[in-house]
């Protein structure tokens, strides 16, 4: 049985009645910043709902975008939304490259192809009503950063990260995390449709 899906049944006379099952909803954003990469952007976010694609953003388009047409109508209420929004990522960019010079000289890396991933976001068991945020950053595919949400610490599992993680947590930043999270839940259990209202932005690793 799925760890996730609980079946609850029973019987009325002769008659099965409902099923009731758990689900783990998801809002999930992932930005990577590259450098030195034939035929990739150098910065693309894209933002997604129980693995539904909503929002995109590249530096070859420098514009966000949205990827379902309900995700259309916030324009209704916000017609600068996606204008902003746009700002935003632009500014996500340019952190982007800052990142990825600041761990070049922490690994005492020099040119080449280089990439720092992001994924960002929450879980919510509409079952339990749990809550679980995730905030991790990592440099060439190796984990660099990311946010333990339970102690609601950074975790630098590479020497050169630990700058990062006493700023982080002298700054605050898993506070702000969390009050992200808050947003997400709610845009969770809205089924998605106010997701739109969610901006992230990066922050420097120095």
């Amino acid at each position: 049985m799925h760890q996730n899906t609980m079946f609850l049944i029973y019987f009325s006379g002769s008659k099965m009645c409902d099923f009731l099952l758990s689900v783990i909803h998801t809002l999930r954003y992932f930005q990577t910043a590259s450098s030195e990469i034939s035929g990739f952007p150098q910065f693309v976010s894209v933002g997604l709902v129980n693995d539904l694609v909503i929002i995109h953003y590249d530096s070859d388009t420098k514009r966000a975008v949205p990827k379902q047409e309900w995700m259309n109508r916030v324009r209704e209420d916000d017609p600068q939304y996606w204008e902003r929004n746009t700002q935003k990522y632009l500014n996500n960019e340019q952190v982007g490259k800052v990142n990825i010079e600041t761990v070049k000289q922490r690994l005492n890396e020099t040119g080449g192809s280089h990439m720092v991933q992001y994924m960002q976001g929450c879980d919510w068991d509409d079952e339990t009503d749990e809550i679980r945020g995730y905030a991790q950053t990592a440099f060439d595919g190796e984990d660099f950063i990311s946010l333990d949400w339970t102690t609601q610490t950074w975790v630098a599992p590479k020497q050169q990260a630990f700058p990062t993680k006493l700023k982080w947590e002298r700054i605050g930043e898993a506070a702000r995390w969390k009050k992200f999270v808050r947003y997400g839940e709610k845009t969770l259990k809205r089924k998605g449709k106010q997701s739109q209202r969610i901006r992230l932005s990066l922050q420097v690793l120095s």
